[in-house]
């Protein structure tokens, strides 16, 4: 029973190879750093911030507002996201979550520039979990505008079957942190950041669909959400600091249901911040390193 178990994971996997045949290719984006979604993101981040001035420095994490995924109505697929086949692979798993990223920032985007993000498939890995088959993509962006580059982000991507729960054993979030902020996710939160990136994906603002069809307990406060809410911790904690590299991964969802807290500790020595997520278990649901200068 157990090797025919493991012969048809091998076999899943085989069946995923020509994925890697995406590895390699490459699109280009153009947008323009406008002021409208950097107030809308100070707004939902409850930020007092003054309005953006042409040639300001924005700040980090603002490239995620822009080079927005505006795919047709009749793209869309079942689950809020773009059909799937174009620059990305045609995984045939029905989920797809961001697992992390690992950013360098070389100098601030400017409030009004016009700005370019080169995207390449950097890699493509089947694996088999204990859940099931999952695939791991990894894109690099390079964001630059008129001086050069300006930033690179790695992007981890990761499609998995229909067991939405499955995860890693839980871990228990560190203790003693200098800095803690509490969050509740309630779904005008959820909503909001869902409207100013133009995300559709439903398990973030369709209650039925999330807990019917994907088996969540509630609405899935997204990834990139919560990286900004940790880079924003670090931002309120010291304001005059410079974000150099950051980079983050998650280990557990956070939903609607129960608030939870950023927190993070402080190297003055080293220039540097770890930061986390605890929800309302205890537990840590992200954890990120900063690096400013």
């Amino acid at each position: 029973m157990g090797g025919g178990r493991s012969q048809r994971g091998q076999d899943r996997m085989d069946a995923f190879a020509p994925l890697r045949d995406w590895v390699g290719r490459s699109e280009t984006r153009r947008d323009v750093l406008t002021p409208a979604p950097l107030v809308a993101l100070s707004a939902l981040l409850d930020r007092d911030d003054a309005a953006p001035r042409q040639g300001e420095a924005a700040p980090p994490l603002a490239h995620w507002l822009y080079f927005l995924p505006v795919y047709r109505e009749s793209e869309v697929g079942p689950d809020g996201h773009a059909l799937r086949g174009g620059f990305l692979p045609p995984v045939e798993l029905p989920r797809r979550m961001w697992a992390g990223s690992r950013l360098e920032f070389l100098r601030p985007l400017a409030v009004g520039a016009a700005i370019e993000r080169r995207s390449t498939i950097m890699q493509v890995v089947p694996k088999q979990g204990r859940s099931g088959p999952l695939v791991f993509v990894t894109v690099r962006h390079e964001v630059s505008d008129a001086g050069g580059l300006v930033l690179t982000d790695e992007h981890d991507i990761v499609y998995r079957g229909e067991s939405a729960l499955a995860a890693s054993p839980a871990r228990r979030a560190p203790e003693g942190e200098a800095w803690r902020r509490e969050i509740r996710p309630d779904p005008v939160l959820l909503f909001r950041y869902s409207a100013v990136t133009f995300n559709s994906h439903r398990i973030h603002y369709d209650h039925p669909y999330a807990t019917g069809v994907e088996g969540y307990p509630g609405l899935v406060v997204h990834g990139p959400l919560i990286a900004t809410l940790l880079v924003d911790l670090f931002r309120r904690n010291l304001p005059r600091a410079r974000l150099t590299r950051f980079s983050f991964r998650a280990l557990k969802p956070l939903y609607d249901t129960a608030p939870f807290a950023t927190c993070g500790t402080h190297d003055p020595s080293a220039r540097a911040a770890k930061l986390w997520t605890r929800d309302a278990a205890g537990d840590v649901t992200m954890e990120a390193t900063a690096e400013y200068a």
